[in-house]
């Protein structure tokens, strides 16, 4: 009997160790900005990507676009950390060549172009540590203005390779191609 007892004692025991340590896991909440990404080519029926961006979408919620995203600073293109840009395989930005690898993107907003940079320093929180010494390449991408105001921050290839960045009612695109 003291057995039976002491093999029960035992297994309640167990059973309270785990359960306190399932409890206490604490989960982050819903990031403000959640992740998204975008590849080229865009169908999901081509396996062989050519470039994917892994990327965090800020919200306006009723602010400017301008006190976001200001003018002629570098911004880190999204929210969070730096957006990360991987090439599968060489491919051109703007007619310049950059090797296949892993880059942060970084821009600087213009009224009438935006410059579009590759660095070659990955994993960086915003753009505080952003040092131009380490660009792989800067190219300016076209800025136009829609109708439509889009909510929060986002970016898409076209089927041609043409990155376009879209946040309120500014358009920046940029040719990828291989």
């Amino acid at each position: 009997m003291k057995k039976s007892t002491f093999i029960t004692s035992l297994t309640f025991i167990c059973l309270l160790l785990l359960s306190t340590n399932v409890n206490a896991q604490k989960f982050a909440k819903l990031d403000k900005s959640p992740l998204d990404v975008t590849a080229f080519p865009t169908s999901n029926k081509e396996p062989n990507k050519a470039v994917k961006i892994v990327y965090s979408r800020p919200q306006l919620k009723g602010r400017e676009l301008s006190k976001l995203a200001p003018n002629d600073k570098v911004w880190r293109t999204g929210a969070n950390e730096a957006p990360v840009v991987t090439f599968y395989k060489d491919m051109k930005v703007d007619g310049k060549t950059v090797k296949a690898g892993e880059y942060s993107l970084f821009t600087i907003p213009g009224e009438s172009a935006w410059t579009i940079i590759l660095s070659k320093d990955v994993n960086v929180w915003g753009a505080y540590a952003y040092n131009e010494a380490n660009d792989v390449v800067r190219v300016q991408g076209k800025v136009s203005t829609d109708k439509e105001s889009i909510e929060a921050f986002s970016m898409a290839f076209d089927k041609d390779g043409t990155l376009y960045l879209a946040w309120d009612k500014t358009r920046v695109s940029v040719p990828f191609t291989k």
